[in-house]
Formats: C-alpha cells, structure tokens, sequence
C-alpha cells in the first residue's frame, strides 16, 4: 500500500483530474475577480474567516491556535472532498470553484484598496510560503473525489446496464480506494506543514 513506485504510478494516472482540478480552480479565480454576481456571497465567506482569524488572535497562544485551526480544517475538508467526492464528484467540483473564487475575489478587492504592487507583495509574502504546499495538496484531494465519482457512476451504471462488466467495476474502486490511503497521508502531512509555515514565516512575512 505504501510502496512508493506504485503510489508514483498511481499518481501519474491521475494527472487529468488534477489538470482538470486545476483548471476549475483558476476558473474560480477569474469569476471570483471579474463577476460581481457573487460579491455578496464572497463578502459573508471572508466576514466569517476575519471572525476566525479574530478569535485566534485572542487566544492564549495564537501561533499555537492557527497551526492547529488551519490544518484541521484543511486536513478534515480535504479527506471530506476526498470521500465524499464519492457522490458523483459534485463535492470536490464546487469546493475547488469556490476556494478560487475567494482568493479571486480577495487579491481583485485588494487591488482596489491598496493598487497592483501591494497585490504582488500579498501574493509573493501572504500566499506562496505556503500555498505552494497548500493550494496543490487540495486541488489533488479534489482531483481523486471526482475519481471517486467517475468510478461511482461507472459501478452504478455496470449493475444498471452492463453486468458482464460488473465484477471489473467493482475490482477497480476496490483498487482505488486502497490507492487514496497513502495519498491521504500525504496530503495530510503536507498540509501540517503547510499550515506550520503560514501560520508562522508566512506571518513574519505579512508583519515587515
């Protein structure tokens, strides 16, 4: 199961779905910073996220806090999307949409307070330290829920219509299944890092 050839091989099979995972999380960033249609949406989701990071500032120990705040919630978002994606891949579909729409959104109002070279600070100090990490462990999650979806309706559509391929179906999500194990670990040690270096370079970064 943790053989690494055979989870890089895997890996390489899943590079559509990561393209396309990572086509749909651009694509939200364009509509999150082009379309005022969902203005009022992204306006309430960063209200909420300026209420968390208000409430881990007022924590006893907030380095502490946002280390174990951020991973969490990415880490339980991640292996959600990941599994829940099961439901014909809608989950990780939109998640990967709406997550670009707000850092669309965000870096397009940003650019109207503050100009072009505070965007470009923002992106290079506040969100590559440890996006590079982050941005990609969740566009791959979202990659294997849509795979887990695909191979859903593929194993529902065999029993419907095509019994004789029934059993090959069935082998084929076992497989998979068995396959996303170590690439939830992964993902998961990957975002504990992630989450270590933004909650602390990634803030000494944001305060010079």
């Amino acid at each position: 199961m943790f053989k690494w050839r055979l989870i890089w091989e895997h890996f390489k099979q899943m590079n559509p779905y990561i393209a396309f995972g990572t086509i749909l999380f651009l694509a939200g960033m364009v509509v999150g910073g082009t379309n005022p249609t969902f203005k009022a949406f992204l306006d309430e989701q960063l209200k909420g996220l300026g209420q968390l990071a208000n409430m881990i500032d007022n924590s006893r120990n907030p380095t502490l806090t946002m280390i174990i705040f951020i991973f969490l919630n990415n880490a339980i978002k991640s292996i959600l999307v990941m599994y829940l994606g099961a439901l014909f891949g809608i989950l990780p579909f939109f998640f990967l949409v709406v997550n670009g729409m707000l850092i669309g959104y965000l870096l397009k109002t940003s650019a109207e307070l503050h100009g072009g070279g505070f965007v470009a600070e923002l992106v290079i100090k506040g969100l590559l330290p440890h996006g590079i990490l982050e941005i990609p462990a969740i566009i791959i999650a979202c990659a294997y829920g849509m795979r887990f979806g695909v191979l859903v309706l593929k194993a529902g559509g065999s029993i419907l219509f095509a019994r004789s391929k029934q059993e090959k179906s069935g082998r084929e999500l076992e497989s998979f299944v068995v396959r996303t194990v170590p690439v939830m670990v992964i993902l998961t040690i990957t975002l504990l890092i992630a989450a270590v270096i933004e909650s602390t370079i990634t803030t000494w970064l944001l305060t010079m």
